[in-house]
């Protein structure tokens, strides 16, 4: 389903502002040009802030961006559904909450610094945007669901390829 296709008579004038705010991860996806970007950048750079003010240990920081990324998919796919219905569109652009869990996935094990920071993003939103098999059937499952998973699914790739990288450099 390409990004932003629209459902002809499901325009909704009505917004839900919980789901908008968290869909388009606090308008990161309204920037332009390239939302999902920007959205991926907001989500490395939290983690990022996170692990260097609170200095967790490695497993601490890895459990709690576990977390994080199961408890954003689960309020992201009511979220992005609620997002999609009510502008009338099949998978929006501007919602961007699917960018930031599949983000945290591809950070999960990663050290904390600088260079795998860029590494995860970089695979991540490599993967987002080719969208390799199985990945891209994952975008024919209904609404929210299909809207998130696919990303999830990115993330779940661009971890094992960063930690087999992370391995040899």
């Amino acid at each position: 389903m390409p990004h932003g296709k629209r459902i002809v008579g499901l325009e909704s004038a009505r917004k839900t502002r919980w789901a908008w705010v968290l869909a388009t991860w606090f308008g990161a996806g309204r920037m332009k040009p390239g939302p999902g970007t920007y959205g991926s950048v907001a989500a490395v750079l939290l983690w990022y802030a996170a692990a260097h003010l609170f200095h967790p240990q490695h497993f601490s920081l890895a459990i709690a961006t576990a977390v994080a990324a199961l408890l954003i998919t689960l309020i992201g796919i009511p979220a992005s559904t609620l997002v999609a219905r009510e502008s009338g569109r099949e998978d929006p652009g501007f919602v961007v909450v699917d960018e930031v869990a599949g983000q945290w996935i591809a950070l999960i094990a990663i050290r904390p610094d600088w260079q795998h920071a860029v590494l995860a993003l970089l695979l991540f939103r490599l993967f987002d945007i080719w969208k390799p098999w199985p990945i891209r059937k994952l975008e024919d499952l209904p609404e929210g669901t299909g809207i998130m998973l696919d990303d999830v699914a990115a993330g779940a790739l661009a971890l094992a390829v960063g930690l087999l990288i992370s391995r040899w450099l």
